[in-house]
């Protein structure tokens, strides 16, 4: 934490937190407790002594004392925070020009061309990373990165994360289902599609990145990143038609509504169906039976008062079963 938050090296850090747990030590008795060169540490303690961190003992120069961590690390702690209030400073500054430049733009500046799907990968990551508010994604296979499913980094900043699977990505395994199960337990909304029309991600309504990769020819691979635009609203507008059309997607009993006498692999397999996964790629899914899952459909039909699937899947949309996304609630 200290080398992540103050810019202290882990060195510093480590030998920091080992010099204030004792009154005072000497270079060689701080080597053999972190188990570090003699050497390497005396550098490293003149490290800490400029940064206010160590100091010499008034009653032995060779042993050294820590400064008090109220004092020394608040100091590093406000010129961190003052460096941080600069370069916020610095980044409205740069989008300032940048809005400005983008609105001078013309027709043909409107999308831009990103080459190789490493640059893609890297940029696609940016992208998300930088997010204020909202991120829109359509995942559909060949996986570009590990992005389709947020890590829930970006979440943690309040930023809403949607993202509509093709259901491709289930059948040919891309994305398990323990991984929408973690996803979902971050906060992120997602939903599945029959098909979806091309790779897509849009950050915060204002610039898009739609890649274009496939295998055959990874030479060509690459993206369109598209500014605001006509063509950047009719990508949003897709996208929402897309998400108001997509399965809906629980995990557990709680987010059944309007049901009772459901549990959390009745809930499951009731999402896995309605995407159009088999019977054996849903047992697959959940690492249970193909007899299993056939049971709990009929358990389902049992108590939606219906014949067949097709009936049942009308039932569910009538019944409002899985509207507990609908308006971003989360329950895993």
């Amino acid at each position: 934490m200290l080398s992540d938050v103050l810019g202290l090296t882990p060195e510093e850090a480590e030998i920091y937190r080992t010099l204030i747990s004792v009154a005072s030590a000497t270079p060689a008795e701080l080597a053999e407790s972190v188990g570090c060169d003699a050497r390497q540490l005396v550098r490293t303690l003149g490290m800490l002594e400029g940064r206010g961190l160590a100091a010499r003992s008034l009653g032995d120069t060779a042993r050294f004392v820590a400064s008090p961590p109220a004092a020394a690390l608040r100091a590093l702690l406000l010129q961190r925070q003052n460096e941080l209030k600069l370069a916020e400073l610095e980044l409205e500054s740069l989008d300032e020009i940048y809005r400005a430049a983008t609105l001078g733009r013309g027709v043909a500046d409107v999308v831009d061309v990103i080459h190789g799907a490493e640059v893609v990968r890297e940029r696609v990551g940016q992208m998300q990373l930088g997010a204020r508010e909202e991120v829109m994604n359509f995942a559909k296979v060949p996986v570009i990165s590990a992005g389709n499913l947020t890590d829930g980094a970006v979440i943690a900043r309040g930023v809403r994360y949607r993202v509509i699977l093709e259901r491709a990505m289930l059948d040919e395994g891309a994305t398990s289902f323990d991984e929408i199960v973690q996803a979902r337990a971050t906060g992120e909304e997602v939903r599945i599609a029959e098909t979806l029309p091309l790779k897509l991600f849009i950050v915060d309504r204002e610039f898009a990145i739609v890649p274009l990769l496939g295998s055959a020819n990874a030479a060509k691979t690459g993206a369109l990143l598209v500014h605001e635009s006509s063509l950047l609203d009719a990508l949003i507008a897709l996208f929402e038609s897309e998400w108001g059309r997509a399965t809906q997607f629980v995990t557990s009993a709680g987010a059944v509504q309007n049901a009772s006498a459901i549990e959390d692999l009745d809930a499951q397999i009731l999402s896995l169906s309605l995407t159009g996964l088999t019977d054996q790629a849903i047992a697959a899914q959940l690492r249970t039976s193909l007899r299993t899952v056939q049971r709990r459909v009929r358990h389902l039909m049992d108590i939606a008062k219906v014949q067949t699937r097709m009936q049942l899947g009308f039932q569910v949309a009538r019944l409002g079963w899985l509207e507990a996304e609908r308006d971003g609630n989360q329950t895993a």
